[in-house]
């Protein structure tokens, strides 16, 4: 048997954490003595242990690693571990994403923009559209997507979408996602949509999305600097993504900012 000081250095718990963790029901020891309350473990607990002490780095609650040290199944124990990991991957991107809006943000003197007006004729496209919560966006797009390459086939064309105000606003809207078709097929959640002609200032964003709304706002501030109505859903057109090049820094994204109204230019 291991006195807790002995386990402590074996497993770098402190004493203090292993007291805790008993008194949590979350690591016994072996056995107590009943007249001193000294507590005393065995060497077959130091794997359970370690364990422990990796949940915990990872910032697993203690009755969720409770629940991952008493489930029976092994299956069981490596789902409840990667929820919890999937949950750190959500967080770290939301990190990185306001790490890198903060470095754009913060920089003393901004590139300036480049915005073009372009009149964009009507034109029929393969669509898929919904109404989304503004979280759920990611994913939606990714489904979409798919269904549209796998439909699409090899057509010609950068992908695109249209966002609705209200996503931004409300937090829900419209979306649709499209891919240019010379006969737009039919099949599934896909059919074909005609967009209707438009007014856009566009501009193009660089690298990947997670500071792509510091170049929504300068695209916004230039559009009301020149007097500039806007109307109808924000387009995005997808020049350069995840489905042509893995390296983030060649993407190429297109914001289109429907404007009608010019005053000053």
């Amino acid at each position: 048997m291991l006195a807790i000081g002995e386990f402590s250095r074996m497993t770098h718990l402190s004493v203090r954490t292993l007291r805790r963790y008993h008194e949590a029901g979350l690591l016994e020891p072996a056995t107590v003595d009943p007249a001193t309350g000294y507590r005393y473990y065995s060497a077959e607990q130091i794997p359970a242990a370690q364990i422990i002490h990796r949940l915990r780095e990872l910032d697993v609650p203690l009755p969720e690693v409770k629940r991952i040290l008493g489930s029976p199944d092994p299956g069981a124990r490596g789902a409840l571990v990667a929820n919890h990991l999937r949950r750190l991957e959500a967080e770290l991107d939301r990190t990185r994403a306001a790490v890198a809006s903060l470095r754009r943000l913060l920089q003393p003197e901004p590139a300036p923009l480049a915005v073009e007006l372009r009149a964009v004729p009507a034109t029929t496209v393969a669509a898929i559209e919904d109404d989304v919560d503004v979280d759920h966006v990611i994913a939606w797009y990714a489904g979409a997507m798919a269904e549209l390459d796998a439909l699409v086939g090899e057509a010609p064309g950068a992908p695109g979408g249209l966002y609705d105000n209200a996503l931004f606003e409300q937090g829900r809207g419209h979306v649709l996602v499209y891919r240019p078709a010379p006969e737009p097929p039919r099949g599934g959640r896909v059919r074909p949509v005609t967009l209707p002609a438009v007014e856009l200032a566009t501009t193009t964003h660089a690298g990947e999305h997670d500071d792509i709304e510091v170049t929504y706002g300068e695209l916004g501030a230039w559009v009301v600097a020149n007097a500039l109505a806007v109307v109808g859903p924000v387009r995005e057109h997808y020049l350069v993504g995840p489905r042509d090049t893995p390296d983030p820094a060649r993407w190429r994204t297109e914001i289109g900012w429907p404007v009608f109204g010019v005053a000053a230019l």
